[in-house]
């Protein structure tokens, strides 16, 4: 049986309690589009409340640290996140890799972390622009991939983020993004041999209602992981609606 479309909300450091109600209205929604799998991650403060807020959707981490415990002042483990509710959690964001110099090493050990108490893990990967322009940017992504993927493929998928559409409103185009797919569906493969043909590969960068019909219907892009249109219902629901008009059709 054919894995759902899987369409996650990264909310970054935005939301406080005030903001529950827009997940309320995305989760009421899910429920009348359960051909897809929906999802949020909000700031580590709102885990538990959204867990006990929404009953449809999944909820989620933007990250972990790679230990279980330990003189870390300022990081939550993945045993935490779990507790507080989350289901899954988001690794190696280019965010994260920028501002916070995480490696390809450190990504790995978090996503082996958050897998070890049985966390769901959506791992990113992305070009920048000077690496696109390059002409490589395949080549590289492909190779960060590789880097970074934990032993086990359970409860995996991976995020292609191009790190010059983040927030930019610049989207690749879609023969872009399906070249892209298929060197990170062949890297999979070649480390989890069947196995690595279930995992999904979500696209995001700059997803919103108007073009998510067009990136979702892109061979091997199993998804998207949406930033600031996740924040609002109506800035998220029309791409959930778009996921599922493509699985109807």
């Amino acid at each position: 049986m054919a894995q759902r479309c899987y369409v996650v909300g990264n909310w970054k450091m935005h939301g406080m309690r005030a903001d529950l109600s827009e997940a309320r209205a995305i989760d009421r929604a899910s429920l009348r589009l359960p051909k897809v799998e929906v999802a949020i991650a909000p700031p580590a403060t709102l885990i538990a409340t959204l867990r006990e807020t929404v009953t449809q959707i999944g909820v989620g981490a933007q990250n972990c640290h790679r230990s279980e415990k330990g003189a870390h002042t300022g990081d939550i483990s993945a045993p935490m996140l779990r507790e507080a509710g989350a289901d899954f959690v988001i690794v190696g964001h280019s965010e994260r890799r920028a501002d916070h110099g995480e490696t390809n090493d450190d990504v790995k050990a978090k996503a082996e972390a958050a897998q070890a108490v049985d966390l769901g893990v959506i791992l990113c990967v992305g070009e920048s622009e000077e690496q696109r322009d390059s002409g490589e940017a395949e080549e590289i992504v492909a190779r960060q991939l590789a880097d970074c993927l934990p032993a086990s493929a359970q409860r995996l998928s991976v995020a292609y983020e191009p790190i010059w559409a983040i927030g930019t409103g610049r989207v690749p185009s879609v023969q872009d993004v399906g070249t892209m797919h298929k060197w990170l569906r062949a890297v999979l493969m070649d480390r989890y041999g069947d196995e690595g043909k279930e995992i999904r590969i979500l696209y995001g960068g700059s997803v919103k209602g108007d073009n998510a019909a067009e990136l979702l219907s892109v061979p091997e892009v199993g998804g998207a992981l949406v930033g600031g249109a996740s924040l609002t219902a109506d800035g998220f629901v029309p791409i959930i609606a778009a996921a599922s008009a493509l699985d109807e059709g």
